[in-house]
């Protein structure tokens, strides 16, 4: 027997193991593919004018998001003891729809205040669920005082809308759906490669599903921040509030993140040069 036989035979051995693996992952990509165009529907969406992938229909997003909303706020402390501060979200909430295209979309929107007063956050469910924490109630209130002290102009409500503006930016947008139609594809591609790379194959897979997501979720940020501004307009609330809720959020959320390129959320400074940006391109439009 030749002394490196036995080095030809693991070498194929190990090239045919890696052919198999190859196209175990072509078979699985392919699967994904189908499985995505196959359990996901196109459409228009009316009021963004976007081309987009969804996953659900409007009325299985009104209900998964009112089965959710109470274990939301419950994970926060369940909604917020104040009935003037409740009519006070309902007001501003119900105004931003009233007056935009947000009341077209279909979504029977309710406007919540959590209780909770540490977490600095809002976010809403698919179907028209918006909340925002009392923390960053109070945050926004504390800014706006401070704003008026030196302005003399009162942006409270202002900021509240731009919040809830963002956030209704997000359902009339149809990002949930979207973004559980993307993760059926994304979660194959992630496996397939996991198969192909064998031991090293899951953190790369790992990365890759995430890259990809982290660039949906920026490019929807940017979105609702751009339709928010619309909603505001319309209602009549000044859309330069929005800078001062970024710069809250920049302030709450301290030095520690990840860099821009996998947050799902781009830099403070990033966003805030978009929203200067649009702000200014509603204003020459309506000039």
């Amino acid at each position: 027997m030749p002394a490196n036989s036995f080095g030809n035979r693991r070498r194929g051995g190990l090239g045919s193991m890696l052919k198999g693996r190859l196209m175990i992952a072509l078979l699985m990509i392919g699967f994904a593919v189908v499985s995505y165009f196959m359990s996901t529907k196109t459409e228009v969406n009316p009021i963004t004018g976007e081309k987009q992938r969804i996953a659900l229909t409007v009325d299985q997003e009104i209900a998964m998001g009112l089965q959710a909303a109470p274990s939301m706020a419950a994970q926060h402390g369940g909604l917020f003891n104040s009935d003037e501060h409740q009519r006070q979200i309902n007001l501003i909430g119900d105004r931003l729809v009233a007056n935009s295209r947000a009341a077209e979309g279909g979504y029977p929107y309710d406007f919540h205040l959590l209780a909770d007063r540490t977490t600095v956050n809002a976010f809403a469910l698919p179907g028209g669920q918006i909340f925002m924490t009392a923390a960053l109630w109070a945050q926004l209130g504390e800014a706006a005082e401070a704003h008026q002290r030196q302005t003399g102009q009162d942006w409270y409500e202002d900021c509240i809308a731009g919040v809830l503006g963002h956030e209704i930016g997000h359902v009339v947008a149809r990002h949930s759906s979207q973004q559980m139609a993307k993760s059926k594809l994304t979660r194959g591609i992630s496996t397939a490669v996991i198969m192909a790379g064998g031991n090293g194959g899951g953190q790369m897979g790992a990365m890759i599903g995430q890259l990809i997501n982290t660039k949906y979720g920026r490019e929807d940020e940017h979105e609702s921040d751009k339709l928010g501004i619309g909603f505001m307009v319309k209602s009549g609330y000044n859309p330069e509030a929005l800078i001062l809720v970024m710069k809250v959020l920049k302030a709450a959320g301290g030095g520690a993140r990840p860099p821009e390129f996998l947050s799902t959320h781009p830099s403070s400074e990033n966003r805030i040069k978009l929203i200067e940006q649009e702000i200014a391109r509603l204003r020459n439009k309506s000039g």
